[in-house]
Order: structure tokens, then sequence, then C-alpha cells
């Protein structure tokens, strides 16, 4: 009967490590693996946050040596590749400019005019 104890305690430390994978490390691969994915998409243009939440545009990249180029408002500095935490795409600018948004309405809660007191409803 020891023997089972001993097997079973096996199949639940198994269990739990499989549930463990499953839970938390292969969601980090797959979030690590888009990063590495936009980081490859980047472009000059692209609006950049680093993991000192410096925010720039990306003036030059060099893959190579695995740095960017930042304009920080007129300021550039370098950094490596793996600093950038986020990429923002710049929107593309459409022909028609902003749609303006239609002004809000306000709803009315008066009650509907009451017929006057001399008119007689007509019935046609």
């Amino acid at each position: 009967m020891n023997k089972m104890g001993q097997i079973s305690s096996i199949i639940i430390l198994v269990v739990l490590f499989g549930l463990m994978y499953f839970f938390m490390i292969r969601p980090q691969k797959k979030q690590q693996q888009k990063h590495r994915e936009t980081l490859q998409t980047m472009k000059k243009g692209d609006q950049v946050v680093t993991i000192g939440g410096l925010h720039g545009t990306v003036d030059s990249i060099d893959r190579d040596q695995k740095l960017v180029s930042l304009d920080c408002d007129g300021v550039y500095l370098r950094f490596n590749l793996g600093a950038i935490a986020k990429v923002d795409r710049p929107v593309p600018a459409s022909d028609e400019g902003p749609a303006a948004k239609p002004a809000p309405t306000k709803a009315t809660t008066e009650p509907a005019a009451a017929p006057a007191e001399n008119e007689q409803p007509t019935d046609k």
C-alpha cells in the first residue's frame, strides 16, 4: 500500500508541473515571441516607450548592433533594442482629416404639450 501512495504522489506532482507550464510559462513565452516580432517590424517614425518610461520617435535602427536611435523632442538618444517596451504605430492620415463627431443631443424630459382648453380634438 505504501508503494501506491508514492506513485500517486508522483502523479500529482507531474500534473501540477504540467498545469504550471500551461498556465504560467507557456503564455509568457507567447508574449515574449510577440514582443520580438514587434521589435523586428519596428521602423523609422514609430512611436516607442522604453523600459524606463521615455517616450520617443524611432529615428534609425541598427539591427546588426541591436541599437535604436530615438528622437525625444530634438534630443537623440541611443538604446539597445531590448530597452524598447512598447511600440505604437503612427495612425495613417486620411484625406478627409479627423471625422467630426456629431454634437450630442439632449434628451428632453418635458411632457408633450397638452391641447388647449377651448380646442376640441378633431377625429376624421
